[in-house]
């Protein structure tokens, strides 16, 4: 499946090498009920398409309004949609929302064009990149990011956004305990891939909106299956899956690194780990063995919810003592 703001980098390039203006619009941040979350895209050009969505529609209308009469000339400039403390903006959020939205004006050259291109590249999952913008002078600059934190961050007249590929959930094999992860991690925005080679197991299970692949989640990971926007999450109690799944994605750049079983059970996996695998502490150290945050979960769902509570945890940069 493809990431909905891959596709708004790729269309606005194509305008922009066909000698279009484009408008490159991103959520800064939301207040009250949003639809989309900091770091969601917009691109608008000179004849008024767009790809890629803020609000669901009502800002949207207004935003190309405005560009018809000619206004958002200047290179960079944060609007604020909802509360009307902006004289440039006079949309009420029907949900009571509030939007604080970066509009970069980019003209079509070889510059913008190469930016473009990087943008493209992150999100594909080639490499993650910091974006930096000045406001109002739109000079833009892009850095290698390392590790995790949120999308957005704002400092002074920068605004720094984390570009990466859309975030991925990796499912080592199928249980009662993974449909649910599946069904939360969808809802959430991640897509979710989930691999499992018996086919027994996979007999009527139906997850709309997820690609299952019939197949070892350690050949799928070892062919390139994680970059370092995944998850990976082994929830069967099956060794022959849970354990190559993690001596494969110790070997990959994926955020998170998780499997299910108790104390007991996965001090006894470290173990087989070290000593078949060969891990080192370092390695052993990334894996989240018990899985997930302690909420005292008990049944399938109470579990995937302390899995993907954990996931989110990591995601933003979180340290378990700051909860």
């Amino acid at each position: 499946m493809q990431h909905l703001d891959l596709q708004v980098i790729r269309q606005a390039l194509q305008w922009s090498s066909t000698g279009q203006a484009v408008w490159l619009c991103t959520v800064l941040a939301t207040y009250g009920s949003a639809p989309r979350a900091p770091g969601s895209l917009l691109a608008v050009n000179d004849q008024g398409q767009w790809l890629g969505s803020l609000s669901g529609g009502c800002v949207e209308d207004d935003f190309l309004e405005r560009v018809a009469l000619g206004e958002f000339v200047q290179p960079a400039a944060i609007v604020r949609y909802g509360d009307g403390s902006d004289p440039r903006s006079r949309v009420s959020l029907p949900c009571g929302g509030v939007l604080d939205v970066l509009v970069e004006s980019l003209p079509s050259s070889c510059q913008v064009q190469d930016h473009l291109r990087q943008l493209e590249s992150a999100l594909l999952g080639q490499r993650r990149v910091l974006r930096q913008v000045k406001v109002p002078s739109g000079i833009q600059g892009l850095a290698d990011a390392a590790g995790q934190g949120p999308r957005v961050h704002r400092d002074g007249d920068y605004v720094h956004l984390r570009v990466g590929a859309a975030q991925r959930l990796l499912l080592a094999g199928y249980s009662s305990v993974a449909q649910y992860c599946a069904e939360f991690a969808k809802a959430m925005g991640f897509e979710v891939v989930l691999c499992e080679p018996r086919e027994e197991v996979l007999d009527g299970v139906q997850i709309d909106g997820i690609e299952i692949r019939r197949e070892l989640p350690s050949e799928f990971i070892f062919n390139g299956g994680c970059h370092a926007d995944t998850a990976v999450v082994a929830l069967t109690h099956d060794p022959k899956i849970d354990d190559l799944a993690m001596l494969e994605a110790v070997r990959t750049a994926a955020f998170y690194i998780g499997v299910m079983g108790s104390r007991a059970t996965s001090d006894k996996r470290r173990e087989r780990l070290q000593r078949i695998g060969g891990l080192n502490a370092d390695a052993l150290d990334r894996i989240h063995a018990p899985i997930g945050l302690n909420l005292g979960s008990k049944t399938p769902a109470e579990i995937a919810l302390a899995v993907l509570a954990d996931v989110l945890r990591v995601r933003n940069g979180l340290d378990r003592a700051a909860l």
